[in-house]
């Protein structure tokens, strides 16, 4: 609110805002000091939270990242996932510090720390997540005397790709596992249909029946980890087995019905029995490791970088290099078999 007083043959305007500091100016004429009055509120109230760097003591971390989670993580694909990281970081002391206490020392540590317990591509995520905190905070909220202090501190090196590709006798071993009452039939085809289409466990659990064009064989994949949909050619034996799993479906909508934790619990049982059934190194292999095994049975059958980045999804060529892992031996028996 401002107000306006005479003193001294002159006008005298102060504008308050609450959780800023009071702001004074003198002038000759009143028609100036009410311009003046009118243009520092309209700048007062665009910015929506205290610029002033003695308000930032009275915010603290665990406030932002509550606000975040609040506005901004609901409206995120990721919602679940990101959800989960808000809530075990504002398990850490360090949230309750004022954000102006908040220092690159703190973040330092709780990085050192973090390694100790957890492999560095977690811990790259947590502090690329708090650093988008700080900056929305900054950009978008007003606390533009808000430094980030995230900026300048050394990251963990990102870890090496991996390479892992199904080993002799692991697919038998999982197929054999698959005899769940509840969850072997899915699964199985679920495994299967991973290694033909390359698709990433959330777009599997995304296929709907509407989506699927026997006749073209194509399957269109609406949600993806881009936010890009895609449409991709089925193979003959990708194609017989989404047959198969309609023919057995009860649900006339989704070709899986059943939760990513659902799923997850699934996949670990299998490994679990795939595992006491004489297969051991099958405890090390993810469910992603078979979309890297797709990917590398692509290049494998001929097709090229474009053709794969189609089927895959993948934006960067880079990325997709990361995910191609030939075996030296296979290669090596197909540059013997065309000399030159």
């Amino acid at each position: 609110m401002a107000s306006l007083r005479a003193r001294n043959g002159k006008w005298q305007v102060q504008v308050r805002r609450l959780g800023h500091s009071s702001r004074t100016q003198t002038f000759y004429l009143k028609s100036d000091a009410q311009r003046w009055a009118r243009l520092m509120e309209i700048e007062l109230d665009r910015t929506l939270l205290p610029n002033d760097v003695r308000q930032l003591n009275k915010i603290t971390i665990a406030d932002l990242l509550r606000r975040y989670g609040e506005t901004v993580t609901p409206f995120k694909r990721g919602r679940i996932p990101e959800t989960a990281r808000i809530e075990a970081l504002l398990r850490q002391d360090w949230t309750n510090l004022s954000v102006a206490r908040g220092s690159p020392l703190v973040f330092s540590q709780f990085r050192d720390k973090r390694l100790r317990e957890v492999q560095t591509g977690t811990v790259r995520r947590e502090m690329n997540f708090l650093s988008s905190v700080f900056e929305l905070a900054r950009k978008e909220w007003g606390y533009t005397a808000l430094p980030n202090p995230l900026i300048g501190i050394k990251k963990p090196k990102d870890p090496e790709g991996r390479d892992r590709r199904l080993r002799v006798g692991e697919l038998e071993a999982l197929m054999k596992a698959c005899r769940d009452k509840t969850s072997g039939l899915w699964l199985r085809q679920a495994i299967q249909l991973a290694i033909e289409t390359a698709l990433r466990r959330g777009e599997l659990l995304g296929i709907r029946w509407s989506d699927v064009d026997f006749n073209g064989c194509l399957l269109h994949v609406p949600f993806t980890k881009t936010g890009k949909s895609r449409t991709i050619p089925l193979t003959e034996r990708a194609v017989d087995i989404l047959q198969e799993l309609k023919a057995s479906s009860t649900n006339a909508d989704i070709a899986f019905p059943i939760s990513p934790n659902g799923f997850r619990l699934a996949w670990e049982r299998c490994k679990r029995r795939a595992q006491k059934a004489g297969c051991p190194s099958i405890s090390e292999l993810r469910f992603h490791d078979l979309r890297h095994e797709a990917v590398s049975r692509f290049f494998e059958m001929g097709l090229n970088t474009v053709e794969v980045a189609l089927i895959s999804g993948h934006r960067d060529l880079r990325m997709l290099f990361r995910y191609t892992h030939l075996r030296a031996e296979d290669v090596g028996v197909k540059m013997r078999s065309n000399p030159r």
